[in-house]
């Protein structure tokens, strides 16, 4: 296997057609095509199916193209470092659940590192998006939470994508609202008395699966629902129409405001907060500093 297999079959993936990456390669496309089989047979598996309506990456395609990605950047810097003399940006992405107190983490990261070295980037997305990001490489880190419920779905996906889930801190249940709705007033909060108010809850896009959901309790039949797609949406419809949302009890007053609320919920079941990423990589020197920002969470958990 060479670097110049890697970035033949990295075009490819890049513009899904054969004859444009060969165009874009200067060479022809049965030189291309012929480079990549044997990429195949040296590798044991099948990166690009090939059918009459043009290139499609396997699954295990997909797999080794993350990979590929990551070895190209690391020799892109080798190359700029000690050839060039030049030193690029580093990178850092993480990708997480709707959590503000990752999104601070980040924040209080950055702030340590000159930001002019450093190319980053946070997507606050999906929980199957958080997933597949560490899992071809776009983000080194992925941030969700896991319990009783989820666990045993989420480590299989785990598992079969070579990922790991490292808890980071256990934190009961809240309810979270605007402080004014009349619940943000009570000490404590029973389900009977969330009937009157629509719970809030992240759209999962297609994965709509309720084990994907980033609200524990998801297949709890309330009586009034409402899907958001972001964390602005959401508080808005607290304050608008007195929605709540269930979730760790960590409030990040210096990004949301501090017109919000956390109630604990009158229940047993507690949530792991914690991070993925893949099983056979250590974490960079910014990744271990930002992870080391997401501990001070445990002394801040209600």
């Amino acid at each position: 296997m060479t670097l110049q297999q890697l970035r033949y079959a990295v075009a490819i993936a890049d513009h899904k057609s054969m004859n444009k990456a060969a165009a874009e390669l200067f060479i022809s496309q049965p030189s291309l095509s012929n480079t990549i089989k044997d990429l195949e047979n040296e590798i044991h598996i099948e990166i690009f199916s090939r059918s009459n309506r043009g290139i499609v990456i396997t699954p295990e395609g997909e797999e080794f193209l993350g990979y590929a990605r990551q070895m190209l950047d690391h020799y892109r810097l080798i190359e700029e470092r000690y050839v060039e003399n030049t030193v690029s940006r580093k990178k850092f992405s993480v990708s997480m659940q709707h959590y503000t107190f990752a999104v601070e983490a980040f924040i209080q990261m950055a702030k340590k590192f000159d930001m002019e070295e450093f190319e980053f980037a946070v997507h606050e997305t999906k929980t199957s998006e958080v997933i597949e990001n560490v899992r071809l490489n776009k983000s080194e880190i992925g941030i969700l939470y896991r319990n009783e419920f989820n666990e045993k779905f989420i480590d299989k996906i785990l598992r079969e994508n070579d990922l790991e889930f490292i808890p980071l801190f256990d934190c009961e249940i809240y309810v979270y609202m605007s402080k004014g709705n009349p619940l943000a007033k009570k000490p404590v909060i029973d389900f009977d008395d969330l009937q009157h108010y629509p719970c809030l809850s992240f759209e999962q896009g297609d994965n709509n699966s309720f084990y994907f959901a980033e609200e524990v309790f998801s297949t709890y039949d309330y009586r009034q629902i409402i899907k958001a797609d972001d964390r602005a949406t959401l508080l808005n419809l607290m304050v608008g129409l007195n929605g709540y949302t269930l979730c760790s009890g960590i409030i990040c007053a210096e990004l949301n405001g501090d017109e919000y609320a956390a109630v604990p919920l009158n229940t047993n079941e507690t949530m792991t907060i914690g991070y993925i990423k893949h099983r056979r990589m250590p974490l960079s020197v910014l990744g271990e500093k930002y992870i080391e920002e997401l501990m001070k969470y445990r002394e801040r958990v209600l």
